[in-house]
């Protein structure tokens, strides 16, 4: 039996079925293509999604995009599983090309009201007060009316996300990101940022991603290099828990890119 296994794996017919059935249901390798979430992912990063954390998205043939099966559940999964939580990295399809992956950081869950102002990231999440009481710091907290809102929840354990300070309100920028007037993220979506906060395109510009678009998380860069081809080794077959734990944010020199991306 199991030299007939072998046999079959070793096969070209195996071997294109258990490749498939990897990238299906487990794993897909993703290239960091943009600086959006800069200085959390890198351009360069190669990394693998883990695509089984939100549950299993209908499959599509790589490249082609093609859908392997229908959407019996009209919700973009085959099997249903957890919604992104407050703070995920999450890759997922483009509501407006949902043949385009994107990489960003979830910021709001359904439920959530958000607002910025003046670049300030503002979240009342929905449990409420009493939670925002019990979980954030007072330093971070601010009423305004009948609500608790916390400033920039995510900065003090995620430092990889920064602003531009040379990116002003003088009136050529996008006013999106400036200031926004609160929202109230749809149950079931979730409201995406990237760490790069004044150089990506993100929720602010096109809106809260569906649960159907949901693809996975990164698992870990299994290969990394910069514009001139050299290997950054030390974030190689790590995972972006280590690179943010064990990275001195403080001490790197960030390059913005300009424009939006």
């Amino acid at each position: 039996m199991f030299t007939k296994i072998y046999n079959w794996s070793s096969s070209w017919t195996g071997t294109i079925i258990i490749v498939l059935t990897i990238i299906f249901f487990i794993a897909q390798a993703f290239v960091i293509p943009s600086g959006s979430m800069k200085n959390t992912l890198l351009i360069g990063d190669m990394l693998f999604v883990k695509k089984y954390t939100y549950g299993i998205p209908t499959p599509r043939i790589p490249w082609l995009e093609v859908k392997v099966l229908p959407d019996f559940n009209d919700n973009g999964h085959l099997i249903e599983g957890p919604r992104p939580k407050r703070g995920d990295i999450v890759v997922f399809r483009y509501p407006k090309n949902d043949s385009i992956h994107y990489v960003k950081r979830a910021v709001a869950t359904g439920g959530d009201i958000i607002a910025l102002s003046d670049k300030k990231l503002l979240l009342h999440p929905k449990e409420g007060n009493e939670f925002v009481k019990a979980n954030y710091p007072k330093e971070n907290i601010v009423q305004i009316g009948d609500k608790l809102w916390v400033i920039n929840p995510y900065k003090i354990k995620h430092p990889g996300i920064h602003n531009d300070d040379t990116v002003v309100n003088n009136g050529y920028n996008p006013s999106q990101l400036f200031d926004m007037m609160p929202i109230l993220v749809p149950e079931d979506e979730t409201f995406m940022m990237g760490d790069n906060r004044d150089h990506s395109n993100d929720s602010r510009f096109w809106g809260t991603v569906p649960y159907k678009y949901i693809v996975g998380t990164p698992w870990f860069v299994y290969f990394s290099w910069d514009e001139n081809k050299e290997v950054r080794w030390d974030r190689v077959l790590k995972s972006v828990e280590s690179i943010e734990e064990n990275t001195d944010m403080k001490n790197i020199k960030i390059q913005h890119q300009e424009g939006i991306y």
